[in-house]
């Protein structure tokens, strides 16, 4: 008499691959994804508390009493809000103010109005030399400033009598700044030509295409130049250093806070009062700003 070897039913076997297995694999499948989440969310807190902790200790020590300050409390006892009212009284912060601003806004400004039209003739233009123009930006881009410097001091500041203004860092940015260049021609190329053609076809000339079909297509490209220039101006503190620092009334909040702390090297709430009074101003742009500025930068890496 033989037996008759059969495979035993698929319920049966051993490897759990049966009916009862998936439930199993659903809840063992919904653990990782649990686990998965909070791996991914732990690890993006740490890294939020890692940029954003020192914003808050600089807060805080800003309210403390100037004893307290000294100390290694972390949390006031009293919140002296007086300390920004004492900074901003402090003289001479008006004026650094003043001159901030009018150098961070008017170099912005000729930025844009400089560098828009070179980018847009090595991104649209067809002429002989148009890839040896964008080598010689590309290679303006990589040359550190400080090689230029002595010739430029020795230019702004002995030729034209420019030194102790500001003058000398704001003048350069009407002819154009290699960066703003590139990173503006870069982002002229993702504009389909397809639009100049028909702006073109209704009689439009290269500077009307210019202002009534690019600038208001290139909003994000310009976005992002803008900030990056009116963030490297506001924070600049070398160039104000080689040219304003003979003439108290042209400095910076930069270079002023330098002095502000050297003055008050014990009173650290008041040098945190007057960081943050610096700082905001930029972190409130970036924060109504930040999605024109994503947009711009990420755009300009499609098209080479």
């Amino acid at each position: 008499m033989t037996t008759s070897l059969t495979a035993p039913p698929a319920g049966d076997r051993t490897t759990g691959s049966g009916p009862a297995a998936g439930p199993a694999a659903r809840a063992a499948a919904r653990r990782t994804a649990v686990l998965h989440w909070i791996g991914v969310h732990a690890l993006g807190v740490a890294a939020a508390l890692f940029f954003v902790l020192p914003f808050v200790f600089l807060l805080l020590t800003s309210l403390m009493s100037d004893q307290q300050a000294l100390t290694r409390d972390l949390w006031p006892r009293t919140w002296e809000w007086g300390n920004y009212a004492e900074v901003w009284r402090t003289p001479g912060f008006l004026t650094w103010w003043r001159n901030t601003l009018l150098y961070a806004g008017l170099g912005t400004l000729l930025t844009l109005l400089s560098s828009v039209p070179v980018a847009y003739a090595l991104a649209r233009f067809r002429f002989r030399g148009r890839n040896l123009s964008l080598l010689l930006v590309v290679s303006m881009m990589m040359l550190p400033p400080q090689v230029v410097v002595i010739p430029m001091y020795l230019f702004w500041a002995k030729q034209l009598g420019l030194s102790g203004t500001l003058w000398p860092l704001i003048l350069p940015l009407a002819f154009g700044d290699a960066f703003s260049i590139f990173l503006l021609r870069q982002f002229l190329l993702t504009i389909p030509r397809e639009y100049l053609d028909s702006a073109k076809v209704d009689g439009c000339g290269e500077l009307r295409t210019l202002l009534r079909v690019v600038l208001p297509m290139a909003k994000p490209g310009l976005a992002a130049v803008a900030l990056f220039q009116f963030f490297a101006c506001w924070n600049d503190y070398f160039g104000p250093q080689i040219y304003a620092s003979e003439n108290p009334a042209a400095w910076t909040l930069s270079y002023g806070l330098e002095s502000f702390k050297g003055a008050h090297h014990t009173d650290w709430n008041l040098t945190m009062a007057a960081t943050a009074l610096v700082m905001a101003p930029v972190i409130v742009l970036f924060f109504f700003a930040q999605k024109a500025f994503v947009e711009g930068v990420t755009l300009t890496g499609v098209k080479g």
